[in-house]
């Protein structure tokens, strides 16, 4: 305690002793106080959104990407409320984000006024926590615990309630110091424990490393590589853990899984002995999709207990360090049972590739269908190209089938299915870089996902982006379109179209590019990834196969 602060710099200044530097939102009277601040800090870049939901979007994927929260700002009324789609998406996904809110005056707080909402009511849903500054001496306690709890594992997201006169007033407690916001560590699970795991893997007949999405962190990629480089455990991966397996391992890889249960990871999963899940959360794919019987023998190895129940319940729980208990199962384990493995996975690391055999990959002419667009792209950009995908049909090709080989390189919403985040998200991608917007981003969506955050175009070419987006364009909202399609045999409220992307590209200052037909995508590919800025390509796309997509291929009883 000292002399008296402005809780507005306070704010500011816990921001950047938290390591922010780059903070997204959108302007109005009862948050103007912050956003006045914000002008005199040189080294915290605001960055003014289009609307609420893409600021909160954009905090997310700074958040996935560099650890540490991101922050979005927003005012009263419908400013909070709109957040709430981008919060809960993060906070299902455990990407950590503190969003700074405004209020009505304290003593308005009562009574019908302009902008009066109970916003935290509205909010707490889609958080870890979510607080209402009551006194100006709160401001330094309630910023630095809302890192803490947002930074700590698993991530999320944590909701501040400014009152417009708080943030005009003082305090005498300042900001804490950068030390503070570490959030706290944990460690590893007994040694009786970890004996036990690794006598298990050794005895195993075909034990498989299931890889969510609380193992795509670089401190967690980096123990799973060593555990493969010694064992040679066969893995799979869900589509948030995508990258966690490297090039160079890629002969344990068996692909990932996802949304429909007929990958041949899930042929992988249904006939392993014993199935250890690294930083699994079942909202990326329900434990009764992968094990339906309820009898697959089960490690749990995560941060929090187990979501206990009928499909899910681990013969043991390794809790703690998700980093100490794989390094320490690593240094455990004694060998497995390569004879065995190698019999049971005959012929499925072929069968994960061979889609690349298939002719709609080499067309030379008529619409570009999603597979060949995937192996085009996979030819054309870098293990190290941050790869943003959209929800829609784009996203379930994109993660099926697209490698990546770095960790948190290739993002997609898989726990909440968030229409809209792939634009936002490439550009936080690019703000993150070192210099920012040194490199090439790529995002992709599909017609109709495009258009709900389509506005933030402007965004990125006022920020100086370096980013390409690929639009396939059908017309429709496919991924509905073709499983209304299954169920009922037509499809009802799926009909898109009317926009001009390529147009619509140049009147934001972007490129614009359009492919018409298979025999120029590479070309026109080429073209755009080269461009300096932000370029547009709009894909007339095949999906008349797509269908398949979610046929099902494992013949067994699923509840």
């Amino acid at each position: 305690m000292g002399e008296e602060a402005r809780v507005a710099n306070i704010i500011i200044d816990s921001l950047y002793n938290a390591g922010v530097r780059v903070v997204f939102g959108v302007p109005g009277a009862k948050i103007d106080a912050i956003f006045n601040t914000l002008l005199d800090h040189p080294e915290i870049k605001l960055i003014v959104a289009r609307h609420e939901q893409n600021a909160a979007f954009m905090a997310g994927a700074m958040g996935r990407i560099t650890g540490v929260p991101g922050v979005c700002i927003a005012t009263s009324g419908p400013g909070a409320s709109n957040l709430a789609t981008g919060l809960v998406t993060a906070n299902t996904e455990g990407d950590p984000i503190v969003a700074l809110i405004g209020s009505v005056p304290r003593l308005m707080n009562t009574k019908r006024t302009h902008q009066s909402m109970r916003a935290l009511d509205i909010l707490s849903p889609t958080a870890k926590t979510a607080v209402g500054i009551d006194v100006e001496d709160q401001v330094a306690e309630i910023v630095l615990n809302a890192f803490r709890s947002a930074s700590a594992s698993p991530k999320g997201v944590s909701v501040i309630n400014i009152p417009m006169d708080v943030a005009s007033g003082s305090s005498k407690i300042s900001a804490f110091p950068s030390s503070a916001f570490s959030a706290p560590s944990y460690g590893s699970a007994t040694t009786k424990q970890l004996d036990s795991v690794a006598s298990m893997v050794s005895s195993a007949k075909l034990p498989v490393l299931f890889l969510g999405m609380r193992a795509s962190s670089p401190r967690v990629v980096e123990v799973v590589r060593q555990l493969l480089s010694k064992t040679g455990i066969p893995t799979v991966e869900t589509f948030q853990a995508a990258g966690a397996v490297s090039k160079d391992l890629v002969s344990n890889f068996y692909g990932r899984v996802g949304l429909f249960r007929n990958q041949v990871g899930d042929k992988l999963l249904a006939q392993s002995d014993l199935i250890l899940c690294v930083g699994y959360d079942p909202v990326e794919y329900d434990a009764n999709l992968w094990n339906p019987k309820g009898d697959r023998n089960i490690v749990h190895i995560d941060y929090t207990p187990a979501d206990y129940g009928v499909h899910y319940h681990p013969d043991t729980e390794l809790l703690g360090s998700i980093v100490e208990n794989v390094r320490s199962l690593g240094e455990k384990i004694k060998g497995v049972n390569d004879a065995s493995i190698q019999e049971l996975t005959t012929g499925l690391s072929q069968e994960h590739t061979s889609w690349h055999d298939r002719p709609e990959v080499k067309r030379s002419s008529g619409l570009v269908h999603p597979l060949q667009f995937v192996a085009t792209l996979q030819d054309l950009v870098s293990k190290d190209t941050t790869v943003t995908v959209d929800v829609g049909t784009v996203y379930i090709y994109m993660m099926r089938y697209f490698f990546s080989y770095e960790p948190r390189r290739l993002l997609c919403s898989n726990g909440q299915q968030t229409l809209g985040v792939g634009l936002p998200w490439a550009i936080a991608a690019s703000l993150a870089q070192n210099p920012p917007c040194s490199e090439k981003v790529v995002s992709l969506s599909g017609d109709g996902g495009f258009m709900f955050s389509s506005q933030e175009m402007s965004t990125a070419v006022q920020q100086g982006c370096n980013i390409t987006h690929f639009i396939w364009n059908d017309g429709h909202f496919n991924m509905v379109e073709f499983q209304e399609v299954m169920k009922y045999g037509r499809s009802s409220g799926v009909k898109l179209g009317g926009v001009d992307f390529v147009k619509f590209a140049e009147s934001f200052g972007a490129k614009g590019f359009r492919v018409t037909d298979s025999s120029s995508l590479e070309s026109v590919m080429k073209e755009a990834l080269a461009f300096e800025g932000v370029s547009l390509v709009d894909v007339e796309i095949d999906y008349e196969g797509n269908i398949e997509l979610a046929q099902q291929l494992i013949k067994d009883e699923i509840n």
